[in-house]
């Protein structure tokens, strides 16, 4: 399939109207999120849920959006040097990317990992990086060719200096 357009897509926050039942990414923990516990963590607000939809309803892909931290000791050296000295550093989570299976090779993973990039950098709370939970070795390999770096101590976490993104974007 080709490249999605992205005019044809619309992301914005999960709503009650959005239709969860029929998404499927194939992997069940992200499946069950979306269905179960998304709109929870949204109320919450421990987490925020973004979807894409062409239609307004009905799925084609979500992220999640949540604060984190990154320990100071975590980071390469060379990165680590040039902060304060503080024990962590505040970091922005997205913890969950799924595209329904559908809808795969049509490069709606970019644009969600995009989208959460741009939203991202429009927020005006303090962020050093952009952390991502890779839930398999396909997630990895996904996120690698974005150039997110693996943190030392976290198996498939891997991150990306706000500055670095910023320079997409300009």
């Amino acid at each position: 399939m080709a490249k999605a357009s992205a005019s044809a897509y619309r992301i914005e926050p999960l709503r009650n109207h959005h239709d969860r039942t029929a998404f499927s990414c194939g992997v069940e923990p992200l499946d069950r999120y979306i269905r179960v516990q998304a709109g929870q963590d949204a109320r919450k607000r421990v987490s925020s849920c973004f979807v894409l939809t062409d239609d307004g309803e009905s799925l084609a892909g979500y992220y999640t959006l949540s604060a984190t931290s990154i320990a100071l000791a975590d980071l390469p050296p060379g990165l680590a040097k040039r902060l304060p000295r503080y024990p962590t550093v505040p970091a922005t989570l997205m913890d969950r990317l799924a595209v329904d299976h559908r809808r795969r090779s049509q490069r709606l993973g970019e644009l969600l990992l995009f989208d959460a990039f741009s939203r991202t950098l429009r927020s005006d709370i303090a962020s050093y990086a952009f952390v991502v939970d890779a839930k398999d070795d396909a997630a990895v390999a996904f996120y690698e060719r974005y150039r997110f770096i693996r943190l030392a101590s976290e198996g498939r976490r891997r991150f990306l200096p706000l500055a670095e993104i910023a320079a997409l974007f300009a």
